[in-house]
C-alpha cells in the first residue's frame, strides 16, 4: 500500500514539475511577444504600465521551476492596482490581468481535492451563473458575454486562486502581500490628505502618485487590508506589534479616503466579528473607537441632506435609483443584460446599489440566484472552524453591506475578499492534511520497527 502512495506521489510531482516548465516557457514566450509588440505598435510611453505588469510576470515565471505558486504570489499586490493597461478597448486593468494569470496558474498547478466548503462555494457561484447565462442568451451582445465570464472569475476564480496558495502552505506570505500593499497605499494616502489639508482642503484624500485612485476604491482596499490585520489568526503568525500597527495605518487611511460605504462595511464586519469572539474585550474596544467612523458617516450624509442640493451623491442616488426601477420594469424577468450601460440608447451608467444592478442587469430571475448565493456562501463560512471562518466571513460580510451603498460588480473590490477567503479555506486543509500527517508519524514509525525486528 505505501509502494503505491510513493508510485502515485512521484507521478504527482513529476506533473506539477512538468506543467511547471511548460507554464514558465509559455509566460516567458507571451510575455517577450507582447513586449516587442507594443515597442514597435504603441511606443514605449503607450505601453509603459503594461510592461511593468509583464516585467513582474516574466519574473515570477522564471520561478516557477523552484517555487511552481510564484505567479499566484506576485498577483497579490497586482489585484490591488485599479489602473487600466488599455488591453481589451481600454477595459482591461492591473487587477483582472494579475488575478486572470493567478487563476492560469492556481488550475495547472494548485492542489487537489478541493475541500467540500470550497466545492460548496463553487457550487452557489455556479447557481448564479446559471441563472445569468438567461440574459446572455436574451440580449446578445458582446460586452454581455464577456462579463458572464468576468463575473465567474471575480468569484470561483478568485476563490480557486487563495485555495491554491493557502492550500500549498503560503497563506502567510500572501495576506502578508496584500496587507503590505494596501498599509502603502494608505501611507501615499495619509500624505495626501495632510498636503490638501495644509492647504485648506478637507475633502475626500486619494492617492495620485505613482498611479491616481479613486477615494472609494482605496477605502475599499484599506478596509479589507484592516480586517485582515485586526484579527491577525495564529495561523498567520504576525506579530501583535505589526498588525496594530497595520490596522490603525489602514483605518487612518480608510478615514482619511472618506469613503462612506467602506467605513460602514467596516463596522459591519467588527460587529460581526464582536459577535462571534463575545469574549474578547479588545473587540468592544475596537467597537467603540469606531464610533467616530460612523460619526464621520452620519455627519456627512447629514450635510448634504441639509444642503439640498440636488447635485450631491445622496440626492443624485434617490434619482438614480428611481430611473433605474424603471428602466427594468421594461424587462422584468431576464433584465438587460449585463454592463447594459455600454449600449447606447439605455441608462449610462452602472446602477450603485449592488442588488438594484442585478435586477436591472439579470431580472428577478438573476437577482433570486445572487441573494441565494450570498446567503449560501455566508453560510458556509459561518459554518467551518472559526479559526479560519471568521476572517473569510467578515470581509465577504463587509463587502456585501459595502454594495448597499455603491457599486458590486466592480473588478477589485469584489476578487480580493473572495481570494482572502480561498486563502482561508486553503489555510484550514492544508492545516488539517498537516494535522493529519503528523498524526500517523508515530503509528509508521512503529510498523518500522515491528518490520525491522521481524527481520531480525
Amino acid at each position: 500500500m505505501s509502494s503505491t502512495s510513493e508510485r502515485r506521489a512521484i507521478r504527482h510531482h513529476r506533473v506539477v514539475d512538468w506543467w511547471a516548465g511548460t507554464w514558465r516557457w509559455v509566460l516567458l514566450a507571451f510575455g517577450a511577444v507582447t513586449v516587442i509588440y507594443l515597442l514597435l505598435d504603441r511606443g514605449a510611453q503607450g505601453g509603459a504600465t503594461l510592461a511593468i505588469v509583464l516585467a513582474a510576470f516574466v519574473v515570477a515565471a522564471s520561478l516557477t521551476g523552484s517555487k511552481p505558486l510564484a505567479i499566484v504570489l506576485f498577483a497579490m499586490p497586482g489585484l490591488l492596482i485599479s489602473q487600466r493597461i488599455g488591453l481589451g478597448g481600454g477595459g482591461l486593468s492591473v487587477s483582472d490581468a494579475a488575478l486572470a494569470a493567478a487563476f492560469g496558474t492556481a488550475v495547472l498547478l494548485g492542489q487537489r481535492p478541493y475541500s467540500k466548503p470550497l466545492r460548496q462555494i463553487l457550487m452557489l457561484n455556479l447557481l448564479y451563473q446559471f441563472a445569468t447565462l438567461f440574459t446572455v442568451l436574451v440580449n446578445p451582445y458582446l460586452a454581455n458575454t464577456v462579463e458572464w465570464v468576468h463575473a465567474w472569475l471575480l468569484v470561483s476564480g478568485a476563490l480557486i486562486v487563495g485555495w491554491a496558495v493557502g492550500a500549498a502552505g503560503y497563506a502567510r506570505t500572501a495576506l502578508s502581500l496584500i496587507v503590505f500593499t494596501a498599509s502603502v497605499l494608505a501611507a501615499i494616502t495619509l500624505v495626501a490628505a495632510v498636503t490638501q489639508y495644509l492647504s485648506g482642503n478637507f475633502g475626500p484624500a486619494a492617492p495620485s502618485w505613482p498611479i491616481p485612485m479613486h477615494k472609494n476604491f482605496v477605502g475599499t482596499v484599506f478596509v479589507f487590508g484592516a480586517i485582515v490585520a485586526y484579527l491577525n489568526p495564529d495561523w498567520v503568525g504576525w506579530t501583535r506589534g505589526w498588525s496594530r500597527f497595520a490596522f490603525w495605518l489602514l483605518l487612518a487611511g480608510a478615514l482619511a479616503s472618506q469613503s462612506r460605504q467602506a467605513l460602514i462595511g467596516l463596522m459591519a464586519a467588527v460587529i460581526l466579528i464582536v459577535l462571534r469572539r463575545s469574549h474578547s474585550g479588545r473587540s468592544r474596544l475596537v467597537l467603540l473607537l469606531l464610533i467616530p467612523a460612523g460619526w464621520l458617516v452620519v455627519s456627512m450624509v447629514v450635510e448634504q441632506v441639509q444642503s439640498q442640493n440636488e447635485h450631491n451623491s445622496v440626492f443624485q442616488r434617490l434619482d438614480w435609483f428611481r430611473e433605474v426601477y424603471h428602466f427594468w420594469r421594461e424587462a422584468p424577468v431576464f433584465g438587460h443584460g449585463l454592463r447594459y450601460w455600454y449600449n447606447p440608447g439605455t441608462l449610462g451608467y452602472q446602477p450603485p446599489q449592488g442588488e438594484l444592478e442585478v435586477l436591472a442587469s439579470a431580472g428577478v430571475v438573476g437577482l433570486a440566484a445572487f441573494v441565494v448565493m450570498w446567503i449560501g456562501v455566508l453560510l458556509v463560512l459561518w459554518h467551518i472552524d472559526p479559526r479560519f471562518g471568521t476572517l473569510a466571513v467578515a470581509v465577504l460580510f463587509c463587502r456585501l453591506v459595502q454594495a448597499q451603498f455603491d457599486l458590486f460588480w466592480v473588478a477589485a473590490q469584489v476578487s480580493i475578499p473572495f481570494v482572502i477567503a480561498g486563502i482561508c479555506l486553503g489555510a484550514m486543509a492544508h492545516h488539517e492534511r498537516s494535522a493529519g500527517e503528523e498524526s500517523l508519524r508515530p503509528l509508521v514509525r512503529s510498523r518500522a520497527g515491528l518490520g525491522s525486528r521481524a527481520l531480525r
